[in-house]
């Protein structure tokens, strides 16, 4: 299920999107900021700090007063919130047994309680060591997120599953990287992910490293592979860059990239569609760790949406950046 969640929707609480857990009431035995960490919660046994055992997520102390602890989380982007995964791994006697969500749209860093707030799920029971999806309608954008739990313990992770909602009257006319995570743009599906998600691909900034971009298994069979990815907005692409950084003996060997105005139905049926789409970019020689950026020799196929990424054989991208209009 989760998997589908990264298919149809982007998590709006990375931090490399900006995102920051701002607030909290407590987090005496683990850090706040932890409870965003884009990694897999993990469990360290024997690993304590000065106030006892160290854990992978957020958590308050035992409450010994009234009252329940909380925390705010302000999005690096607004975003259109479609669901929350509440994950508790690891949290088996110390986690909450219920808790709450609420969303705003502020442009406080940390919104008072006349805010605005909107609860968006009822009380939620929650067992330990497991993972929940939540999902929500809420029709406006938001800016922050608010999490209750009751009345204590701790939370290993928050995932805030959505679509950016970018205000694309302040950039028409400009050239934009249509494809930028930040400006709504997403990874759909990919017939190989086994290093790599296809989601990096979009994210703000240079890779860090060959873990922070799309990277296939080494193929042993004909054939070649393949990325689909949709624009956060139709648009006329004017140049396209990409980026094979930390990627040395493993880049592909070439690539080239289709294109579409329109797609619909589930990612696998979009996947389909795409091996039909006319060709953007065609076949270009590959580099190891090099930003390659192509303005001639792109087809002139009006504005886009969607695109196929496909390389040969096999083999790592960092991002691909695909820089236009937003068409009228």
């Amino acid at each position: 299920m989760f998997d589908d969640l990264r298919r149809q929707y982007i998590d709006l609480a990375q931090p490399r999107l900006g995102t920051e857990v701002v607030y909290a009431t407590d987090d005496f035995f683990a850090d706040k900021a932890r409870l965003i960490s884009p990694a897999e919660p993990v469990f360290i046994p024997g690993k304590y700090d000065e106030n006892g055992k160290w854990m992978d997520g957020w958590e308050s102390r035992r409450k010994r007063v009234s009252g329940h602890d909380w925390c705010v989380v302000r999005l690096g982007v607004p975003g259109l919130v479609a669901g929350f995964e509440i994950d508790t791994r690891h949290f088996t006697g110390n986690y909450p047994p219920g808790a709450e969500i609420e969303v705003c749209r502020s442009d406080e860093n940390v919104p008072g309680d006349d805010a605005g707030w909107a609860k968006v799920t009822p009380r939620l029971a929650l067992n330990g060591n497991d993972r929940v999806y939540v999902p929500v309608e809420h029709a406006d954008p938001v800016s922050h997120i608010r999490l209750h739990i009751y009345p204590d313990g701790g939370v290993a992770r928050l995932r805030v599953w959505g679509r950016v909602a970018k205000d694309w009257a302040a950039d028409f006319g400009t050239p934009i990287d249509l494809l930028a995570m930040e400006n709504g743009g997403r990874g759909i599906i990919a017939n190989d992910e086994h290093f790599g998600r296809v989601e990096n691909l979009t994210a703000p900034g240079r890779g860090v490293d060959m873990g922070d971009g799309w990277e296939t298994r080494r193929r042993r069979e004909p054939g070649h592979d393949w990325a689909v990815l949709e624009l956060g907005a139709a648009g006329r692409i004017e140049e396209i860059a990409v980026d094979t950084a930390h990627f040395k003996g493993n880049y592909p060997d070439r690539c080239f990239i289709q294109a579409a105005r329109e797609a619909s139905g589930s990612p696998e049926e979009i996947a389909a569609q795409a091996v039909d789409w006319p060709v953007l970019l065609p076949e270009v020689k590959l580099q190891a760790d090099h930003i390659h950026t192509f303005r001639d020799g792109l087809a002139d196929l009006g504005p886009i949406r969607f695109v196929r990424l496909n390389i040969i054989p096999d083999g790592g991208v960092s991002r691909l950046r695909l820089v236009g209009k937003v068409a009228s």
